[in-house]
C-alpha cells in the first residue's frame, strides 16, 4: 500500500515539475526557452563524435530545423546506435540515421546470435564458484 502511495506522489510530484519548468509562476503563461540554432547543434554533435570511439568512421553531420541526418560507413554495428545516442545528446531534436552498415559487421553480429550469449548464465541460488566449474 505505502509503495502504491509513493508511486502516485511521484508521478504527480514530476507532472507539477514538469509543468513548473514550463510556466512562469508569476504570469502562469509558457515561458519562451532558449534554444540552439542549427549550427550550434551541429557542431555540438561533431564535437561529441571527435571525442567519441567511434571518430574513425568519419561520418557526416547535417541539421535542419533540429533534425540531424547522419551519413557515413561503418564495419561495426553498434556505432550507427552510438551515433543516434550521440546527435540526441548534441541537442537535434530528431535524428535521420542513414548510417550504412557493412555486410561484414551484420554477418559478424548474425553469428553472435547464433551462438548465444557469451557469459555464463548463473542461478540466483549457485555461487560463482560453482557456475566457473560448470564451464567446459
Amino acid at each position: 500500500m505505502m509503495r502504491k502511495i509513493r508511486i502516485i506522489l511521484l508521478a504527480m510530484w514530476t507532472a507539477w515539475s514538469i509543468w513548473a519548468a514550463d510556466v512562469h509562476p508569476a504570469t502562469a503563461k509558457p515561458v519562451a526557452r532558449a534554444s540552439a540554432s542549427d549550427a550550434q547543434i551541429e557542431s555540438a554533435i561533431r564535437a561529441k563524435l571527435a571525442k567519441s570511439k567511434i571518430s574513425t568512421d568519419k561520418f557526416t553531420v547535417h541539421v535542419q530545423g533540429g533534425v540531424a541526418t547522419l551519413e557515413g560507413h561503418t564495419d561495426v554495428l553498434q556505432h550507427k546506435g552510438v551515433a543516434t545516442r550521440l546527435a540526441k545528446s548534441g541537442g537535434a531534436v530528431a535524428v535521420k540515421n542513414n548510417i550504412v552498415v557493412s555486410d561484414a559487421a551484420k554477418a559478424k553480429a548474425r553469428g553472435n546470435l547464433e551462438e548465444g550469449r557469451r557469459r555464463v548464465q548463473i542461478k540466483r541460488g549457485d555461487t560463482r564458484s560453482e557456475a566457473r566449474s560448470t564451464i567446459k
